[in-house]
């Protein structure tokens, strides 16, 4: 398909093209360095310090302890490739045109890289990319890594055990052993070599686990959870129970892995004296059902698929203190919060919230609520499952969701925290429905999204498809 041309400079240098003016440089007068971390498909509600009683994540834990915990935090389209060229864009799915997995983003997008690179930062990229559509397993050329200049990369693979990657040219390289552990050891290499110097950076560490497979963990790890000791989430039906003890039971194992990663990038980011001007984020792509709902995996509007986590660590010199908020923050908000962090001026291009001043003691720029979208559903799996187009509106207290065809899911998230009570049509609930209704509406106005079936976003983007709406890869 065809892009259209889009200026960078122009866009984000001309008065013209700034969209709302940051929060206000930090108090110190060097620009802090960005270590921004990402699971693939790691729910919020699998950690230690958010009362999962199966999985040990202490280093993890550790973490939320000194950071912002963005306890509400959502994936705006949970599925992998749309979060990602919104994490890096700040624009919703439906303006970037990602909202299936393996489409390509546009090579002259607006990207975080850019914009920091333009300022002056280094920029490196280490794991896995799935905004590129050329191939899972093809060679990424530079004009289009979106921005980054270190670049150990491979498109899209889960065979973690034998993990292959690109660097500058053309061969094909191997990650040794487990290819999270190898990849947080390059970022920990990173990490050193740019202690030693006065430029600013930004490293983007994405890994590929926990998603599934859910066996291919270390054998260390794997033994941390005999699948007959798992507890359940209260919404996994009994029916699904065999199924979601053996799947839990892998899956923990690799976020086992992935804390003691968190804990060696820390104990590098404290050696090196990078701690006192370092951003740390950690967050996660999407969730992952494993037979909540007796669903699997995402593109589903319930907490397990939606939810992820959010963590921001900040340095002493920004003076922002460690505790847990509700602010309404989504996948479009990180690029303008991070710019707005460091003093940079945010692109017209960029859609989301800037919740820089919320996290120094301001109002939610999101009013209070966020917007959850599936635009067109995609893969046998999904399909069978039930999977759908659909629109929900997100507050801590409620979760509001309509399909095509009308109202579907309505909850109160603090009296139903697993979403077994469903409210729509219930005459008692009638005046609330037509009141999240409205907000859904209002908030879908405010962001041109006129809610069509998603056949109608593939002839209008000219993707080629498969019968179950798959980009072929």
């Amino acid at each position: 398909m065809k892009f259209p041309f889009v200026s960078l400079v122009s866009v984000i240098f001309a008065s013209a093209a700034i969209h709302a003016a940051p929060a206000g440089p930090a108090p110190s007068t060097q620009a802090p360095n960005i270590l921004f971390i990402l699971a693939d498909q790691w729910r919020a509600q699998a950690f230690g310090f958010a009362g999962d009683p199966n999985v040990k994540t202490p280093n993890i834990d550790r973490l939320e302890k000194q950071s912002v915990n963005f306890t509400q935090a959502v994936a705006g389209m949970p599925v992998c490739s749309p979060t990602r060229a919104t994490l890096l864009t700040g624009q919703r799915p439906q303006t970037h045109g990602i909202f299936i997995n393996d489409a390509s983003l546009n090579p002259e997008a607006i990207t975080l890289a850019k914009v920091l690179k333009a300022g002056g930062y280094d920029t490196g990229y280490i794991g896995k990319w799935h905004i590129d559509g050329h191939g899972r397993s093809s060679f990424i050329p530079r004009e289009r890594r979106q921005g980054f200049d270190y670049w150990k990369v491979l498109e899209c693979t889960h065979d973690y055990n034998k993990s292959n990657y690109y660097a500058d040219g053309p061969d094909k390289l191997t990650w040794e052993g487990y290819d999270a552990i190898a990849q947080t050891r390059d970022a920990q290499e990173y990490l050193k070599s740019h202690a030693k110097t006065e430029k600013p950076f930004l490293l983007w560490l994405a890994w590929g686990p926990p998603h599934d497979p859910y066996e291919t963990a270390p054998a260390k790890y794997r033994a941390m959870y005999p699948p007959d000791k798992i507890v359940f989430r209260d919404n996994v039906p009994e029916a699904n129970r065999a199924a979601a003890r053996k799947d839990l039971a892998g899956y923990y194992a690799h976020c086992a892995a992935l804390d003691d990663c968190i804990g060696d990038l820390l104990e590098t980011i404290k050696e090196t004296g990078l701690d006192r001007n370092t951003i740390i984020v950690f967050t996660s792509d999407h969730g992952d059902m494993i037979e909540s709902h007796g669903q699997q995996r995402k593109q589903r509007p319930w907490e397990e698929s939606a939810r992820v986590p959010m963590l921001f660590r900040f340095p002493e010199t920004l003076g922002i203190q460690p505790r847990r908020v509700e602010g309404a923050i989504n996948s479009e908000d990180m690029m303008p919060t991070l710019l707005g962090l460091c003093g940079i001026s945010i692109p017209k291009s960029v859609e989301g919230f800037d919740f820089a001043g919320y996290l120094r003691g301001g109002e939610d720029p999101s009013g209070g609520a966020t917007i959850i979208r599936c635009m067109s559903p995609f893969g046998q799996y999904t399909r069978a499952r039930g999977g759908r187009e659909y629109r929900e509106v997100r507050s801590p207290r409620y979760t509001y969701v309509r399909d095509l065809a009308g109202p579907w899911l309505l909850y109160d998230n603090e009296k139903d925290p697993h979403q077994l009570n469903n409210l729509v049509g219930k005459p008692e609930y009638a005046k609330l429905q037509a009141e999240q209704d409205a907000l859904l509406k209002c908030k879908l106005a405010s962001q041109n999204d006129e809610f069509l079936p998603g056949a109608d976003y593939i002839a209008k983007w000219g993707y080629k498809v498969d019968k179950s709406g798959t980009i072929r890869y």
